[in-house]
């Protein structure tokens, strides 16, 4: 067996408590002067570049002057960021640390990342709740703002980085939104959703993933179902 398991962050792994909200919020006022609707705007299975370019120009903001701005912002972003996550109430879900502690030590399972937060971002989430160790790849908002392109980024990155090839239903893609689900039906992966985040049970199965879990608590199953043939 060679598996490719590619994991999104947050709503799936993790919760900040509305760190990453309140830091886009924060310095989206700093550099462009307005955050728009984002207390009420769908973050979920967006990239953050995606999602600063759509608040922005809901609020009548110039495309020019989004782009323009666009590494200011993300540096700002990132040190909001660290400062939220400092005092904000973090959550790691149920049985995450088991389930990938248990994917790393299975023979021919590869491990990466595929979420919407850019680079610097998915890093600082990651190492606050311990989790680097397990991830030697990734792909992030800051590949590309639309995250329908991102599985098969993953996939080539993974070939290189893994000296293996992964095709089809070799990939599993993990995640809590019906954005995951697409993706992996984009690339013919299999898909293993979890309704930790903002999407429920029952919105998920509508869109029939491969398997479905209200959270990762039985993580032997979960893993059951990242290597099945």
């Amino acid at each position: 067996m060679c598996r490719l398991a590619l994991f999104d962050i947050d709503g799936t792994l993790l919760s900040t408590g509305g760190a990453g909200r309140r830091a886009i919020k924060e310095a989206l006022v700093e550099v462009y002067g307005t955050c728009g609707s984002a207390d009420n705007f769908p973050f979920g299975g967006k990239t953050d570049p995606q999602i600063v370019r759509e608040l922005l120009l809901e609020e009548g903001v110039s495309e020019d002057v989004v782009e323009r701005n666009l590494d200011l912002f993300f540096a700002r972003y990132l040190r909001r960021l660290r400062q939220q996550l400092s005092r904000s109430q973090l959550r790691l879900y149920p049985g995450v640390k088991e389930l990938l502690s248990t994917l790393a030590e299975t023979e021919g399972m590869f491990l990466g990342l595929l979420t919407g937060n850019i680079k610097e971002g998915a890093w600082i989430k990651l190492r606050a709740f311990q989790l680097g160790k397990f991830f030697r790849m990734g792909v992030y908002g800051d590949d590309s703002a639309d995250r329908y392109k991102l599985p098969r980024i993953a996939v080539e990155r993974a070939s290189k980085q893994f000296k293996k090839t992964f095709q089809g239903r070799d990939v599993v893609i993990i995640g809590d939104t019906l954005h995951d689900i697409r993706c992996a039906s984009s690339i013919g992966a299999r898909t293993v959703a979890v309704a930790t985040g903002w999407t429920s049970l029952t919105q998920l199965r509508k869109h029939k993933p491969d398997f479905l879990f209200p959270d990762f608590s039985d993580y032997q199953e979960v893993v059951k179902a990242i290597t099945a043939e």
